[in-house]
């Protein structure tokens, strides 16, 4: 079959859920045993979002090659068996920059460079790129319709029907039907404004998917189908429901799926729902609850922590258990006042997470938090500066080392537990020259993190320039720091964990990643159950095992190492 492509846009405002209907679109066609991958084209300037503050532009996802990208393709993700690549997300300034390389060889033959056609021949070269080996490509196009930032990505995918035939290309418009409650009516003039816009620039949507609060009746369809050249059976109800899983089922429903296949001339099995009919039953129907406590910065906007979020629900359904979080200002924990105030908030909750960030603000908060989590027993997971931070709490306060912290916040720190990377020293850009993508980790036995994921090899993603400093592993490991994971092959370390401490996990890496609903990160998963025991007041401190005697002839790596299974890990979860 040749390869399909159905581009998704959006009018009126903002944050209508492209990406997740794009993902929905993916994940319905994939219950059809079609192969699907899908594709982001942000119109900012900026050549990638790693660079951009979490409170401009949200969550930066990295994918396994080490692309920082947007938020939008941990939705694709989560939703789809499709791994995203650098070739899965792509910018104006990564389009551009392209263009202007390619001017400076000579590319163009001494020919005036122009938005039409060369910028566009550049759009439409990046969507092909991602079309090998699929049946069909989902193109979302960031922004909205009337941006000024857009027009050269819908000039692209207009000709784009035109390149490769009008059979294989379909747009799917989102639009908002907003309900008025001064009038008690659904209001169309904003979707209809909308596809006015789309139809001047040359596209007319095949099918709408309508963003409301309820149900659309058939005179609102009818109504809109008439002002929007389409057919009543064309516009779609998309209505808000109560968890983004239940988007697929919800559209199921709509005949969206068997609509797409139709206007593409596809034919496929059945679709087979049991996948995400569980997945929803689970999430709707808990028989457990907890809360758990996000120590942060970026507390304020949820997206800065989307992929977190996500992996902590995925965590609650693997337990058919309801997770509460609760979003916590680290800044409120600092000084005297803030341990008193660290100490009532955080008595409230079953486990307390610290997640990733960069700057010194609310650093010292966060270490507040992991104190108490130490040494009240309560459930402690730390990503990447989490860890880093939990490292720095340890050994203040139990190895007693003074002025112990990062050289992110202090040069001139008088021991610097965390350090910079010896190959980070020599860089001089900031955008893309981080640790990023998936890197082996081995996992030493007898510790929480083998129990965690049930085997000694892993592959995970990262996104961090510091380090903990291996100068004072050994010190550290007599206070009863724990090393339970490093990365393959180096003397980085990866994961910590603390001796009879019922659950305490700090990670370099970024397991959120990696989660998905049907398959939870094995962390997120045994998180999530240590909080459900605290609050059923069965935790208790784990037994440390000792080392097993060297047996004679043996060396100790060789005892350590002994029954160790060697199979290669993919995806970073034990049941994969």
């Amino acid at each position: 079959m040749k390869t399909k492509f159905i581009f998704v846009t959006g009018g009126v405002l903002s944050s209508l859920g492209k990406g997740l209907a794009a993902s929905s679109i993916g994940a319905l066609l994939e219950t059809r045993a079609l192969r699907v991958t899908l594709l982001k084209m942000d119109p900012y300037i900026n050549v990638d979002p790693g660079t951009m503050n979490p409170y401009q532009h949200g969550e930066v996802y990295v994918t396994d090659d080490g692309t920082e990208t947007d938020l939008d393709l941990g939705h694709y993700e989560r939703f789809t068996r499709a791994t995203m690549t650098h070739a899965n997300n792509f910018t104006t300034g990564q389009v551009y920059e392209s263009v202007i390389a390619k001017e400076r060889q000579g590319r163009y033959l001494g020919r005036t460079v122009q938005v039409i056609p060369h910028i566009t021949d550049e759009i439409k070269l990046n969507i092909c790129r991602v079309a090998a080996d699929v049946d069909i490509v989902i193109v979302e196009v960031g922004g909205t319709v009337g941006d000024i930032e857009s027009h050269p990505f819908l000039e692209a995918i207009r000709q784009f029907r035109a390149d490769v035939g009008r059979e294989n290309v379909l747009y799917i418009h989102v639009t908002l039907v907003p309900y008025v409650e001064t009038a008690g009516e659904l209001k169309t003039k904003p979707t209809q404004h909308s596809v006015r816009e789309l139809r001047e620039i040359g596209i007319q949507p095949d099918i709408l998917l309508c963003r409301s609060d309820r149900e659309l009746t058939p005179e609102i369809k009818a109504k809109i189908a008439l002002y929007c050249n389409l057919k009543p059976d064309d516009v779609i109800s998309a209505i808000d429901v109560r968890t983004v899983y239940a988007v697929p089922l919800s559209l199921h429903e709509e005949d969206l799926d068997a609509k797409i296949l139709e206007k593409l001339n596809i034919w496929t099995r059945m679709p087979d729902l049991r996948h995400w009919t569980d997945i929803v039953d689970r999430f709707e129907n808990p028989t457990a609850k907890v809360t758990i406590g996000i120590v942060g910065k970026y507390v304020h906007l949820v997206e800065s922590y989307k992929s977190l979020n996500e992996a902590l629900i995925h965590g609650g359904i693997a337990h058919r258990c309801h997770v509460e979080v609760k979003y916590i200002d680290s800044e409120g924990f600092e000084g005297e006042e803030g341990r008193a105030v660290c100490a009532d908030t955080l008595g409230d909750v079953d486990a307390v997470l610290v997640p990733g960030g960069f700057g010194e603000r609310g650093v010292e908060g966060k270490i507040a938090a992991i104190t108490y989590a130490r040494e009240n027993g309560l459930p402690f997971l730390g990503i990447c500066l989490g860890m880093q931070l939990a490292v720095v709490e340890f050994a203040r306060n139990v190895a007693d080392i003074a002025g112990a912290g990062s050289k992110e916040f202090h040069d001139h720190c008088a021991h610097p537990v965390i350090d910079l990377m010896e190959e980070q020293k020599r860089v001089s850009q900031v955008g893309g020259t981080m640790r990023l993508g998936a890197y082996p980790c081995e996992i030493a036995p007898r510790t929480l993190a083998a129990e965690v994921y049930g085997q000694t090899t892993i592959s995970e993603r990262h996104r961090h320039r510091y380090e903990f400093n291996s100068a004072y592993r050994r010190r550290l490991e007599r206070k009863g720091l724990v090393i339970s994971g490093t990365l393959a092959g180096h003397d980085l370390v990866e994961i910590v964990e603390l001796k009879r401490h019922p659950w305490f996990l700090g990670c370099q890496l970024h397991p959120e990643f990696k989660s998905k609903p049907a398959y939870p990160h094995p962390i997120f998963s045994s998180f999530v159950k240590a909080a459900m025991e605290k609050r059923q007041g069965t935790l208790r401190p784990r037994k440390t095992r000792r080392r097993p005697r060297t047996a004679p002839g043996k060396t100790r790596r060789a005892t350590r190492t002994a029954g160790v299974s060697k199979r290669p890990m993919d995806s970073g979860r034990g049941d994969a």
